[in-house]
């Protein structure tokens, strides 16, 4: 076996934490001479540590150990958990913990073959050990496994109980290991930002503060909207059985190895998982388990987010009742980009959310709350991009200075999925409706497709002259006198109306240039039957400047983002009213950051062409915010 190195004292102290939470390796994590000559290169255990000049995937300055724990729901679970400590780290001495908890920390690759050649820890988040100098500043990062991926056993439980139950004995086991101090921070983006909420909900004293990047707020929301299946009804379910089942590399412990192939005598927790995600009723005691937000209600862990609020995978949906339910301290970054984390960057090397100081920011927040470290920086409490590409600093989000409900009237579409604007617009002379394309294959939090085709010139514009000409068809516009002075719409638009018909509804609000170029920045639909309904669109942070119109669609469902189905009737609507937060752009406190540069790219794809119609209300009655 391989000598033991001079760090004794790393491997005394991690032997200790496995009798302190009753797990001792045994036989399938001893190693001996057969297995070393089967591997192909230095495999930590528990008790026998790692560096990087052993094993090149181990971050340089760490030393990588691996364990074993049970779940905290006496499901007989066992979680794995790879530890990243600094090397150098003096006998005895103890350390605040990063914790990172989610599905994608296989030794084999994130979610798919990564050209690996020998086992070591996952470098998911070597952006943020490298960035922030991690290990040179005192600190330990630990992986864990959710249940079915990676090491760990179990049945995948996506975002629900036992999901919330491996987070709550991760945080738990992190907090009561020898090397550690006892406090502990959260990190991650997408899923692991998930896991972060889940841990902010769990408001267990260990656990200090929370860093979640483009979470998903509601897991509801992310697979239906409203009783409307979105196209990841069945591509996330199959993505993560498919993570769950990854091979992993045959050089690690057998252990590890044993774990890693749950799924394979328990093919009944592929089954289970693709089962849930089918159930369509948001009141399902399936989904309210998994409503993130609500659980948030009274939490007090200190919380650092970031969102774009365009972008295409998990969206600002239920983020402001979150927000609205945490009553701790906040930190954000949000603003108009894509699925990204605030220290990437595009290929010509632009920082992608267009802020700079990521990592010394994060580090400074976990310097406060996990070591009680004073900031020498005084960060805003929110840093926000708007749809102009500008930043602003402000004490919370959404800054309201009024809450108003404008009049939308009345009006009919025939809900067909486009169907009835097709046929008028081929007899009219005027642009053909673009095919609608519904994407397929598998996605996960991580990864998505494009689902939406940008929207050709000339179709908004069709319908609406469609529309002048007392044709019902496919959708309806409403527009707003144009605006004397510019207003953000911030927070979430809401939309009420009464119904009569059975079916689906799209719901669009447009930015509308005076020269009839019209940018679609919110959207949201929902099933509906005879009678009242009230809808909540995505946040957004979206500037109409002076001149501009507001313009609302209502109508059937037209674009890929959905897997609905059209009822073929007319639904008349009657008594619209549209409920908007506004706030006054002509008080904002500057802050750094440059245009990010999605912004762009989203504002070529949904742009469009509808001059403004006949106004019927106005977006700041009384001329005042």
């Amino acid at each position: 076996m391989r000598a033991r190195r001079t760090a004794g004292w790393a491997a005394s102290a991690l032997v200790t934490a496995l009798a302190l939470t009753g797990v001792v390796a045994g036989p399938a994590a001893a190693s001996g001479p057969a297995a070393a000559q089967e591997r192909t290169g230095p495999v930590a255990t528990a008790a026998d540590p790692v560096t990087h000049q052993e094993n090149d995937r181990v971050p340089e300055g760490s030393l990588w150990t691996q364990h074993y724990f049970p779940s905290s729901d006496r499901s007989g679970t066992e979680l794995h958990a790879d530890v990243l400590l600094p090397e150098g780290l003096p006998k005895k001495a103890k350390v605040p913990v990063i914790l990172s908890v989610g599905p994608y920390f296989g030794h084999s690759g994130q979610s798919g073959a990564e050209g690996w050649t020998r086992t070591g820890p996952s470098d998911r988040f070597q952006d943020f050990i490298e960035g922030t100098d991690l290990f040179d500043q005192g600190y330990a990062f630990v992986m864990v496994d959710l249940r079915g991926f990676g090491g760990s056993t179990g049945c995948l439980d996506w975002g629900g109980p036992g999901e919330q139950a491996d987070v709550r004995a991760a945080i738990d086991w992190a907090a009561k290991q020898p090397w550690s101090t006892g406090a502990v921070g959260l990190y991650g983006k997408s899923y692991d930002a998930v896991t972060g909420l889940i841990g902010n909900n769990l408001d267990q004293r260990a656990l200090k503060a929370v860093v979640a990047q483009e979470p998903v707020w509601d897991m509801y929301q992310y697979i239906y909207s409203n009783g409307v299946p979105r196209p990841n009804v069945t591509g996330t379910a199959n993505a993560y059985n498919s993570i769950a089942t990854l091979a992993q590399l045959p050089d690690d412990d057998p252990r590890y190895l044993a774990n890693s192939r749950y799924e394979q005598s328990h093919p009944e927790c592929l089954t289970q998982n693709a089962a849930g995600y089918r159930i369509a009723d948001q009141d399902d005691a399936f989904w309210t388990a998994r409503d993130l937000a609500k659980a948030a209600k009274g939490t007090d862990t200190p919380l650092f987010v970031t969102q774009g609020f365009i972008e295409n995978n998990t969206k600002p949906e239920e983020m402001q009742e979150y927000l609205d339910n945490h009553k701790g301290p906040e930190r954000g970054w949000v603003g108009q980009w894509e699925h990204v984390r605030g220290g990437d960057r595009t290929s010509d090397g632009r920082l992608s959310m267009g802020r700079e100081g990521w990592y010394d920011e994060t580090l400074s927040f976990y310097d406060q709350y996990l070591k009680g470290t004073r900031p020498e920086v005084r960060y805003p409490v929110y840093s926000v991009e708007d749809s102009t590409g500008t930043w602003r600093a402000q004490r919370t989000w959404p800054a309201v200075e009024r809450s108003v409900t404008l009049p939308l009237g009345s009006g009919s579409y025939v809900d067909d999925g486009g169907l009835s604007s097709l046929a008028a617009l081929a007899t009219s002379g005027l642009p053909a409706l673009q095919k609608r394309v519904k994407p397929s294959g598998d996605w996960d939090m991580e990864n998505a497709p494009t689902t939406d085709p940008a929207a050709p010139r000339g179709l908004a514009e069709g319908q609406a002259l469609l529309q002048k000409a007392g044709k019902v068809t496919s959708s309806f516009f409403v527009w707003s006198k144009a605006l004397k002075k510019s207003v953000r719409i911030t927070g979430t638009p809401q939309i009420s109306l009464s119904a009569e018909g059975e079916g689906n509804v799209m719901l669009k609000l447009y930015d509308v240039a005076p020269d009839g170029t019209a940018v679609m920045f919110d959207e949201q639909v929902s099933l509906l039957s005879t009678g009242r309904i009230t809808v909540d669109l995505k946040a957004t942070d979206w500037t109409l400047t002076a001149g501009h119109v507001l313009a609302v669609e209502v109508g059937s469902i037209r674009t890929g983002s959905w897997r609905d189905t059209p009822s073929g009737g007319t639904i008349d609507v009657k008594d619209a009213r549209l409920r908007l937060a506004l706030d006054d752009p002509s008080d904002d406190v500057p802050t750094g950051g440059a245009r990010s540069p999605y912004l762009d790219t989203y504002l070529s794809q949904y742009t469009v062409d509808l001059p403004a119609g006949p106004a019927t209300f106005t977006v700041v009655p009384g001329g005042r915010l």
